[in-house]
């Protein structure tokens, strides 16, 4: 037995496209939302929005979603495979906010949106975090706006007292970041999947029953159509396509800096050899006429990194009476 990658586009379609008592299971889950805030309903929306490169398939699934309370919100879920697409999530998510209103419709209609982003990389890498002295971005993070002093949660609301959301809401699940411990979570039995399905050769004993053990049996190969397979295949390609034109992206993008930074260090070496030769020519002059240099005199000769100006003070250490004469203003 063989089972799919979940994190191949055509495969997470297939699970969570198709099945929505599934994928409320990935949502409540990944949004942590239980009791009266567990989701009950879903809706699934149109796409419209094509991916940027191929393999980069953003805003692949969204869906309107109402939990047990009756709150409505939207869901725009993605898959990310290369990295440098925060700013077109955000995009995504906002546009989502914005494109719910007509022309002339109140804006007390807007609903809230959630954007999940499931990456297969580290987008806020340990070893960054450590090195910056910022605490550790978890595997599963929640975002929102966020008041910088007060540490409030919410701007004001239309619709005071209902059980609204935070307008416009980010979750990243981090897949790179799964630890080695047995899933003890929901969270965590989902990024376990994400990661080790296709390792698999039979459903594990201890993977719980319900959306976890559904999701995994409808990535069974065995069960795929040969039109099927051949899509799977096919976006396999595609994702291994995004992967290869990032990975030369970011190889550009290093050899354009190592190239510009070496030409600004020339040009910044240069610079400071052409200052040092001067202030060396401005206490040469003096030494020969056996004019005194002070310690102090000397240190601000040295400090001086004014082209024109180191030009003006050998100038007139040729011909001054005394060595403070050099720094006289100019008649």
């Amino acid at each position: 037995m063989a089972f799919a990658d979940l994190k191949n586009d055509f495969v997470f379609r297939r699970i969570f496209a198709t099945h929505p008592g599934i994928l409320c299971g990935l949502l409540n889950d990944l949004l942590d939302r239980r009791d009266e805030g567990a989701i009950v309903a879903i809706e699934y929306l149109p796409i419209g929005q094509p991916p940027v490169v191929v393999g980069a398939k953003l805003s692949i699934l969204d869906v309107r979603c109402k939990d047990r309370a009756g709150t409505t919100f939207v869901v725009k879920m993605q898959l990310i495979h290369v990295a440098g697409f925060i700013n077109r999530v955000v995009y995504n998510a906002c546009k989502a906010y914005a494109d719910q209103l007509k022309a002339g419709e109140p804006s007390t209609k807007l609903t809230d949106v959630v954007a999940i982003s499931i990456c297969d990389f580290d987008l806020w890498p340990d070893t960054e975090q450590d090195k910056q002295k910022r605490p550790r971005v978890p595997m599963l993070s929640r975002w929102y706006m966020t008041e910088s002093v007060s540490d409030n949660h919410r701007l004001p609301e239309n619709n005071a007292g209902t059980n609204r959301l935070l307008q416009v809401q980010y979750a990243f699940l981090e897949l790179p970041k799964l630890p080695k411990r047995k899933p003890d979570t929901g969270a965590l039995h989902w990024a376990w999947l994400f990661v080790h399905a296709p390792e698999l050769t039979e459903v594990t004993a201890d993977l719980p029953p319900g959306p976890y053990r559904e999701a995994l049996e409808l990535a069974n190969e065995a069960t795929f159509t040969p039109a099927e397979f051949e899509a799977y295949r096919k976006v396999m390609d595609e994702i291994q396509q995004a992967r290869e034109y990032g990975a030369a992206q970011r190889a550009e993008g290093e050899a354009a800096g190592f190239v510009t930074g070496k030409a600004a260090g020339v040009a910044e070496g240069k610079a400071a050899g052409v200052v040092e030769g001067k202030t060396a020519a401005v206490l040469a002059v003096l030494s020969a006429r056996g004019l005194p240099v002070s310690n102090d005199t000397r240190a601000r000769i040295e400090a001086c990194t004014d082209v024109a100006m180191l030009d003006r003070w050998i100038s007139r250490a040729a011909t001054v009476s005394s060595t403070e004469a050099i720094f006289a203003p100019a008649s």
